[in-house]
């Protein structure tokens, strides 16, 4: 079984900065790691590959020190560090990323499994995932919280909803984005660790991947921040005291009196 993981490195932060004139994050300065959710798939992948056999390539599209990730997901299990790194891709909205990087899957060639994490911990758009089964034109199941069973060809998923689950079955090749309540990450083991320390990783350009000008970078993204600001502070609330019903009549006039 082949298998593919995207993943991403994001910033180690909550206090994220703006660029105020490219409206881009600040990432000089700041530590990086793999984006949380994306760890939960590269633990499935692993899991599949000890269920199954096979190889799971890792990739992830980035400056060149992103390589930093695909070695730590060599260490944690993955086989194979993909690096798409090119100032081409710079200010790639959800869009022109996918299709960049279902460009860098379609070199790699067969696959049977594309495993994203549900989202980024920077974006939280969950919109790169189905984007890349869009272009490549594959079934997608998202929100998986647990693969059941995969033969002939086919794979049977939990899908979670809000109240309880899906089951949903679908032929391969596919591409599953999963949640926390998957599996439980590894740490690295020692044979891992230095496995990953000599790894080579392959970095390909735009040009290796043959993707289109038009459709990559900041030209090629339909969607861009034109303007990012703080929203106004919400104004003082109103204490109201008495009762229950006084208090709820007291509300029901306000009300009136808004909706009047």
């Amino acid at each position: 079984m082949n298998i593919i993981v995207c993943i991403k490195q994001v910033p180690n932060t909550t206090d994220v900065k703006i660029d105020p004139v490219k409206n881009t994050l600040i990432r000089e300065g700041v530590e990086s790691i793999i984006n949380p959710f994306d760890t939960y798939a590269i633990e499935e992948a692993v899991r599949l590959k000890e269920r199954f056999t096979g190889k799971v390539t890792v990739i992830t599209m980035g400056p060149p020190q992103a390589d930093a990730a695909l070695r730590e997901a060599i260490s944690l299990g993955c086989d194979e560090g993909i690096l798409v790194s090119d100032r081409k891709f710079a200010g790639s909205d959800t869009w022109a990323t996918s299709y960049t990087l279902s460009c860098a899957i379609k070199k790699i060639g067969a696959f049977d499994i594309i495993l994203c994490g549900k989202q980024a911990s920077d974006g939280d758009t969950a919109q790169v995932g189905p984007g890349i089964s869009t272009h490549l034109g594959i079934p997608q199941v998202t929100y998986v919280k647990k693969i059941e069973e995969i033969k002939d060809n086919k794979a049977r998923v939990e899908r979670m909803m809000e109240e309880g689950y899906d089951i949903v079955e679908t032929p391969l090749p596919c591409l599953f984005t999963v949640v926390k309540e998957i599996n439980t990450p590894r740490l690295p083991s020692l044979r891992g660790m230095m496995k990953a320390r000599s790894a080579k990783i392959t970095q390909w350009m735009a040009a290796d991947i043959n993707a289109k000008p038009e459709n990559i970078g900041l030209d090629g993204s339909p969607t861009r921040v034109v303007k990012i600001f703080t929203p106004p502070p919400r104004k003082g609330g109103q204490m109201l005291k008495g009762d229950a019903a006084e208090i709820a009549q007291k509300v029901s006039d306000l009300l009136k009196d808004i909706v009047i």
